[in-house]
């Protein structure tokens, strides 16, 4: 059965793909976003669910702070022994020849968890992954050279982890520097017969990302290159649909056949508004035993996949919460720290979110959002606030990070209460003419209409007729190739208030829809 790439559409980068019997799991980088690092399962490699999140405990994972496309990166999900075992960095710093990259590992003899308190490992470098033999536990990560005259990205140790004293023991091995593609990342280590085969992400996460794969005999190398490497890229490919293809993870299926996962983007004219989303690829081993894609000759990754089962492949994602139940959605995330913490709950069936700070500090952020995960959608609230004054602030973001989003705001001005548009884009900022509402306006409906590249909002005082307005905006402004510095996320659409001026204030939300429309 031929089915449709990408897997998990949207903002789902760095996938670890893990299969115990016959269910399959799928970990991917959350950065700054909380909770951190999303688990899906799927039973057959066809439709995946979000069943969990493996770090929610703010004060175990403080984040509080962090800069935009830090925070946790790249996890890595095995299994062994009864345990699931999750390694995974948190980038503190990522300035200069510095990332300050702390290294952890959390177990949980249940997916969905509870997972156990982290335990440190290393800060040498990045994108850790754990390899299990023989009772034995092995780290692999690369790791980062900070002098100005070495290759900054350079090489990949193995350093053994004992279990019972949770720490690692002797010392790191570099088992292999890369292939010279530059930028060698996301090592994992698999076993097939006789040999180990180092799976690395090279050339960078933009549009020369690629994967490679090198064998030993021996866990500690030396390692020699695949033959047919890049396995996978999409660098220099024709009509290829999906870009950016790299960072990837193999396993054998429960059908026999080897699936390979790995990152990719659906660019608009080279934006990835969406962001780096996960996909599958069929992999086949050569007679001298090395990977290499099943569907072509290429290296190019195929916009379908040959699926182990007959199924239904469910792409539409619309959602409509109305809170009814007193929970946030799986889907939703926030900012740096938990729910509580930055004062967002549910109340009385209602979406409470209490004033934070503005929407370009790192800190207390009142903010909710969800992914975008289709180029066409809508997105809709109904909100009440009532600001009495000009820092109080409330509304609907697209965001991608505190220095480039657009924001349907509602606030109060001498004149009175009014709607405007901010736009930020690589810290400049314009706002749209108000729109004065009536003083008695309790209620607002606000939405986002999104098609590819163009956004234009909408607002309604009676959720009939809906009114224009600012500007048709930009959404490749939104995306990891227009902003400045690293950018590793996508665009999340929510919803937030802000307290500026520190007196307390609070905005609640009757629900939240999300609306997928038809994709090419």
């Amino acid at each position: 059965m031929k089915v449709k790439n990408p897997v998990l559409k949207g903002f789902f980068p760095d996938p670890s793909l893990l299969r115990v019997g016959e269910d399959y799991y799928i970990a991917t980088s959350t950065f700054e976003w909380f909770p951190g690092v999303c688990i899906h399962h799927s039973r057959d490699l066809v439709n995946w669910e979000l069943v969990s999140y493996a770090l929610t405990d703010d004060q175990q994972v403080d984040m509080t702070g962090l800069d935009m496309s830090c925070g946790i990166w790249a996890p890595n999900l095995t299994y062994s022994d009864g345990l699931f075992y999750l390694a995974y960095t948190i980038v503190y710093t990522d300035r200069q020849r510095y990332k300050d990259t702390h290294n952890f590992l959390v177990t949980a003899p249940d997916v969905r968890g509870p997972w156990s308190p982290p335990v440190a490992l290393s800060r040498s470098g990045f994108d850790p992954s754990l390899f299990h033999e023989g009772g034995r536990k092995y780290l692999v990560n690369m790791v980062i050279d900070h002098r100005v005259d070495q290759v900054r990205f350079c090489g990949v140790d193995v350093q053994e982890y004992d279990p019972k004293a949770k720490r690692l023991i002797g010392e790191p091995v570099r088992v292999s520097p890369g292939t010279g593609r530059g930028v060698t990342e996301g090592p994992n280590i698999m076993k097939r017969g006789d040999y180990y085969y180092l799976v690395l992400a090279e050339g960078g996460t933009g549009f020369r990302h690629c994967t490679t794969v090198l064998r030993s005999r021996s866990l500690f190398g030396p390692y020699e290159e695949n033959p047919y490497n890049p396995v996978l890229t999409s660098d220099g490919q024709t009509d290829c649909l999906l870009e950016r293809a790299g960072h990837s993870q193999m396993i054998e299926g429960a059908d026999g056949r080897w699936y390979l996962a790995h990152l990719c983007s659906r660019p608009v004219e080279r934006n990835s508004i969406l962001g780096r989303e996960t996909a599958i690829q069929n992999v086949v081993w050569t007679e001298d035993g090395w990977p290499k894609l099943a569907a072509n000759d290429s290296r190019k990754p195929e916009i379908t996949f040959e699926a182990p089962a007959q199924v239904i492949q469910k792409r539409d994602l619309s959602s409509r919460t109305d809170f009814s139940h007193n929970r946030i959605p799986l889907e939703y995330m926030t900012l740096r720290r938990s729910f509580a913490t930055n004062g967002i709950s549910v109340e009385n069936g209602k979406l409470h979110i209490r004033g934070g700070a503005s929407v370009m500090c790192k800190y207390f952020q009142g903010l909710l959002a969800r992914r975008q995960q289709c180029l066409d959608c809508d997105f809709e609230t109904a909100m009440e606030f009532a600001p009495r004054h000009l820092n109080h602030i409330a509304g609907m973001l697209v965001y991608y990070n505190y220095d480039n989003h657009y924001y349907l705001k509602m606030s109060r001005a001498p004149e009175g209460l009014f709607l405007a548009v901010s736009a930020l884009v690589n810290k400049d900022l314009t706002d749209s003419a108000p729109v004065l509402l009536p003083e008695e306006t309790k209620m607002v409906y606000l939405r986002a209409q999104i098609r590819r590249e163009k956004l234009q909002y909408f607002y309604s005082l009676d959720n009939q007729t809906y009114l224009p307005i600012g500007e048709e905006l930009d959404m490749k402004n939104i995306s990891d190739e227009h902003i400045e510095g690293n950018g590793f996320t996508g665009s999340m659409l929510g919803v937030n208030c802000c307290d500026v001026q520190g007196d307390g204030v609070s905005a609640d939300f009757l629900y939240l829809d999300y609306r997928e429309y038809e994709e090419e």
